[in-house]
């Protein structure tokens, strides 16, 4: 008995010789790190009182996102992207619950290279005044906050600006506006004309739309003379309602009614009015027929060019079914491709129909990447190669595109790695890399998500780096498969768009998710997620997705620019497709949603009332049922197909507008 005593008693002993640690004390104590490169953070182990506690093991472990850096076992972060990178010191002593203190260091952009100045007037009158706005960037296009512009001019007898950035002309003359933030400057020159205008008029002369039309207004000036003053840029108001007017005259109204459009120049103004009609674009639904999964989570559905075979790909099984949808309210699952894969994100086929392709992730023998099947017959997918190494660690998302001139290629990305990587497979059973492609950012912030290729040109969703267009085959950069060359890329302020989520008190990962172009527009969308396997009520699938839709229109393929956008009440925006005039989303907890697209787009489109369709596709058989989470629509002769990932495939057809009867 007594040597029992003796046995249970030593840890308590050894505890009580080892002062007990309360607190692990981190420094610096506000740590800030710098996008590109590291930051030591050291950590202390210390007691009640304060003091450093003996023989302690401390551990650092990233704790948050790994898309926006990295630390090691010593502490030392390396900052990949903005953001917040979340770092937790563990205190081991023998004998004593380990301690974990969680340190959030916030990743800024780096020094100020670039000043982009919005609007930039070439004419002003005197008395006149413009706001200038500006975006401050890094070397690597990282956008800048809270930064303190310094303003100038070369002539402040005749234009100055104001510490806020209002222009304001003084007296005629020629004059330099410069804003300096750093060593980072931008210059442009500006008019500054007599202000004797005699006379301003609004064109066109009250017109008509509907919500969400765009109307380009235009103002004639003319001075005492008679003779038409040229190049004077006005400054544009409109009241009341909601709508957006930008400083070249374009309006576009939210809501039907009657808006006065104004223009102001100097000390004179003229107006007009616009008469604005409902959009009316809403439809019913049908959902002919579905295919529930009650084992798997369903993700990426893609149609066979016969529009009779329908692959739908899982996670948890590494399972892509094959359905024949011949009879779209019966569609029946006939066989299925089984990998050794956890998720299977990506399931495409070649134009031709000839050739599929799935992506792998999370293999038990870590050997993932694609694998590439034959198509004799598409019910039936033989099984012809895999491309793995040198992807192994995983591929998330790949696109099949032939082009005539070059052959048929796999454009697929790397988990791990960040790097697009281009595979010829003209011959199935031998695929063959012929060039990979990656933005020059640290490993720690580089993440490749997913790729779109149509007519040559590549749009790559480059999680923190937003859409890279690159060249493949188009011939405006020389580029081809083999040879990829860079284009253009358009970065946004991420951090502030994953903000609503962090405001919900937990770490989030999500970037620049996904792009579909689509004639003179991108549409790129953000994929914003809660990071950990668990939401607050124990469910697996995420509590909800936040991130929105923005609109880029790219007729100057080298300087893309956001001219709308769609924000979600609920839910995200995942995978897109657009056909025709109509845009087709899977926006997680809020369903599948179809917009219409017609026309000029500019502004808030879900302001625009051109939501056409909104179903919930959530099943009471599937793996979580009565839970939406859906993935995304792939169309196909005028039915939609719709993964969800808790439910399974629902097959979706639009119907006409209800005829009113009177």
């Amino acid at each position: 008995m007594r040597r029992f005593f003796l046995a249970f008693a030593m840890p308590c002993a050894l505890a009580a010789q080892n002062p007990t640690v309360a607190r692990i004390k981190v420094t610096p104590a506000a740590p800030v790190a710098i996008v590109g490169q590291t930051l030591q953070l050291h950590a202390e182990a210390v007691d009640e009182s304060g003091r450093t506690v003996p023989g302690v093991t401390l551990r650092f472990q990233r704790g948050g996102s790994p898309f926006e850096g990295s630390v090691d076992a010593n502490g030392l972060v390396s900052a990949g992207a903005p953001g917040v990178l979340v770092v937790n010191v563990t205190a081991i002593v023998a004998g004593q619950k380990p301690v974990i203190q969680r340190v959030e260091v916030p990743a800024r952009a780096g020094a100020a290279a670039t000043i982009e100045i919005d609007p930039r007037p070439a004419r002003l009158l005197a008395t006149q005044q413009v706001a200038l706005r500006t975006r401050v960037l890094s070397a690597n296009k990282d956008l800048r906050t809270g930064d303190q512009i310094g303003w100038s001019s070369s002539a402040p007898s005749v234009a100055r600006v104001d510490a806020h950035g209002v222009l304001i002309g003084i007296a005629p003359g020629q004059a330099s506006i410069t804003a300096t933030v750093g060593s980072a400057h931008e210059a442009f020159p500006v008019a500054v004309v007599s202000s004797s205008v005699r006379l301003l008029a609004v064109t066109p002369e009250r017109p008509t739309a509907r919500a969400g039309d765009v109307i380009r207004f235009a103002v004639n000036a003319t001075d005492a003379a008679g003779r038409p003053i040229a190049g004077l840029a006005p400054t544009w108001l409109f009241a009341p309602g909601q709508g957006l007017i930008d400083n070249d005259g374009a309006f576009v109204a939210y809501q039907p009614g009657t808006y006065t459009i104004t223009a102001v120049l100097g000390q004179r103004s003229a107006s007009t009015t616009v008469t604005v009609a409902p959009r009316d674009v809403r439809r019913p639904a049908t959902v002919l027929g579905s295919v529930v999964l009650s084992k798997f989570n369903a993700t990426e559905v893609w149609v066979h060019p016969n529009a009779r075979t329908v692959y739908l790909a899982t996670m948890g099984g590494g399972v892509v079914y094959t359905i024949d949808a011949s009879n779209s309210a019966q569609p029946v699952i006939v066989d299925s491709i089984v990998a050794n894969a956890r998720i299977i994100n990506d399931v495409m086929t070649s134009e031709d129909g000839k050739v599929l392709v799935h992506t792998r992730e999370g293999a038990d023998n870590r050997r993932n990447g694609i694998a590439i099947f034959t198509l004799d017959d598409p019910l039936h997918p033989v099984f012809a190669s895999e491309f793995a190494d040198p992807v192994t660690s995983g591929v998330h998302s790949a696109y099949v595109n032939t082009q005539a001139k070059y052959g048929r290629f796999v454009y697929l990305t790397a988990d791990g790695q960040g790097r697009l990587y281009i595979v010829n497979i003209d011959d199935p059973a031998h695929p063959k890399q012929v060039a990979t492609w990656e933005v020059p950012r640290t490993d720690a912030g580089r993440y490749l998500h997913d790729v779109d290729v149509k007519d040559g040109l590549l749009y790559a969703s480059y999680l923190n780096d937003g859409l890279v267009i690159l060249d493949v085959g188009n011939g405006i950069k020389g580029g081809s498969p083999s040879n990829p060359q860079l284009v253009s890329q358009f970065k946004y302020d991420l951090v502030s768009r994953r903000g609503a989520a962090e405001a919900e008190g937990t770490s989030v990962i999500g970037g620049t998710h996904t792009a579909w172009r689509y004639k003179n527009y991108v549409f790129v969308g953000d994929e914003i997620l809660p990071f950990g396997p668990e939401n607050r009520r124990g469910s697996m699938a995420p509590e909800r997705a936040w991130g929105g839709l923005q609109v880029l229109d790219v007729s100057d393929i080298f300087h893309p620019k956001s001219v709308a956008w769609y924000e979600p009440e609920y839910g995200g925006v995942h995978n897109l497709w657009v056909e025709g005039d109509t845009l087709y989303m899977g926006a997680y907890q809020a369903g599948f949603r179809a917009f219409d697209i017609s026309g000029e787009l500019k502004g808030d489109l879900r302001a625009q009332q051109r939501e056409m369709v909104n179903v919930n596709p959530a099943n009471p058989k599937g793996v979580l049922p009565n839970a939406p989470e859906t993935w995304g629509a792939v169309v196909k002769n005028g039915l939609i197909y719709v993964p969800d990932m808790n439910s399974g495939l629902s097959i979706i057809r639009i119907e006409p507008k209800a005829k009113i009867v009177p």
